[in-house]
């Protein structure tokens, strides 16, 4: 028992789980103490080397660390490096399958976009007191949103999808409040959402998106907020399908005073339709970044909602950066409109590498995810194993730590740049590391 909170399971991994679940939601803090591994032993009714095996999982994964006699504690980390500490260094002769980048082939030339955002910088420069959203940028996003049906609402632009999801959720919610969140999700996500002191309640997801009933019970326990990727979920790749649109929003509906938030940062590079849930409460926002079609780099992302939304978004900004380089703005408008991108073939290639991967491991009775985006999601018994047993054949991938919190181990590989001569080496070593993965979603 510690304070509120108290370890629970019978086996390994499942004390382990319990106690990822309780760092995850903040009951139990960065650097406290967890009890003695025979204290907890007798507590839970097991055998102490149970427990041992517990903690060496959460060791091993950065949960915990181990001082000797002084115990065990919740590893201290500032919220900077986040769940970033769990990663996978490379070794030279690895081949990197971990980074979550888009592929550099697929992403436009910036040099004539600016070279042309330069030259009116220099006739038309942006001073103190101009709109900070530029008007052609507007135009284009909400001749965008208009087409996929998101409803109409005020603009702004932030510095990312990260960025503009931080502004919403300080904009409505207290320190205390609780967030609905997918799991497995974002890892930036879910390490935001603590360091605001906010909560998270976990909501399982499968190839359709967030799933209604875990909707419905976090909203129903009190959840202030909930958070969706419309498309190329991270990890998992989901895509919010339409008749689980039509579920979330009838949940939704139950609650009208929940802010929502939608991340579309698949646009660009995702081929299938997008079913916006935004206007269905009071509060929402929904979010586009340009990251993944047009590059990391250019740290803009559009953001829509309601009035009230928006406007406390625009005012905060106003009190700090006060507002996004016009300079960058006017490259991305460029870049629209000279079509430097081809949404199509950026997804078909995607694409193809994702269902290449996938039929590989499926051939070899390895069971995967992924509808869309750059990833694919595998879930495995043994995560720290299957990681290290890759890494030795020759394949850095991504630890399914990184991006879950009560959700079961998976690992997550990136195959933007998978060429094809290499799926197969790839699927043999996945198939090796982790064998047939359990006939079950992943949530």
């Amino acid at each position: 028992m510690l304070g509120e909170y108290r370890i629970e399971g019978r086996g390994a991994a499942e004390i382990a789980a319990s106690v990822e679940r309780a760092v995850g939601s903040g009951e139990l803090a960065p650097g406290q103490l967890l009890p003695p591994m025979r204290e907890l032993a007798t507590d839970l009714g097991v055998n102490p080397n149970t427990v041992a095996a517990a903690y060496r999982i959460l060791r091993e994964r950065g949960v915990i660390e181990t001082a000797g006699r002084r115990g065990s504690r919740v590893r201290s980390r500032p919220a900077t490096t986040g769940r970033e500490y769990v990663r996978v260094d490379v070794p030279e002769g690895v081949r990197d399958v971990a980074s979550g980048n888009p592929d550099p082939a697929l992403l436009p030339s910036l040099a004539k976009a600016f070279a042309a955002t330069a030259e009116l910088a220099d006739r038309q420069p942006v001073l103190y007191g101009d709109d900070p959203v530029d008007p052609e940028l507007a135009r284009i996003a909400r001749a965008r949103l208009d087409a996929d049906g998101v409803p109409q609402g005020p603009l702004a632009v932030a510095s990312g999808s990260l960025d503009a999801i931080e502004r919403v959720l300080v904009a409505h919610l207290k320190p205390g409040d609780t967030v609905a969140v997918e799991d497995p999700g974002w890892g930036s996500l879910l390490d935001l959402i603590p360091a605001l002191g906010l909560r998270m309640a976990p909501v399982g997801v499968d190839d359709e998106g967030p799933l209604p009933d875990d909707v419905r019970r976090a909203l129903d326990s009190g959840a202030r907020a909930l958070i969706v990727t419309d498309r190329a979920q991270n990890p998992t790749g989901a895509v919010v399908s339409a008749t689980r649109a039509r579920a979330l929003r009838s949940a939704l509906r139950r609650h009208p005073e929940i802010l929502l938030i939608e991340d579309d940062h698949g646009h660009g590079i995702v081929d299938l339709p997008v079913h916006p849930l935004a206007g269905t409460t009071h509060h929402w926002a929904f979010v586009r970044s340009v990251a993944k079609a047009y590059g990391p780099d250019l740290r803009l992302a559009v953001l829509t909602g309601d009035e009230t939304t928006v406007d406390r978004v625009r005012g905060r900004q106003r009190l700090g950066p006060g507002w996004v380089s016009r300079l960058v703005q006017r490259a991305v408008v460029r870049l629209w409109s000279d079509g430097a991108v081809d949404p199509a073939t950026v997804a078909a290639a995607y694409g193809r590498r994702r269902a290449l991967l996938r039929e590989a491991l499926a051939e070899r009775g390895v069971r995967a995810h992924g509808a869309s985006g750059l990833n694919v999601w595998i879930p495995v018994p043994d995560e720290t194993g299957a990681v290290s047993r890759l890494l030795h054949a020759g394949w850095a991938v991504a630890p399914g730590a990184r991006f879950r919190t009560a959700a079961p181990p998976g690992i997550r590989i990136t195959v933007s740049t998978l060429r094809e001569e290499e799926v197969a080496p790839l699927a043999d070593a996945v198939a090796t590391a982790v064998g047939p993965a359990p006939t079950r979603r992943y949530v």
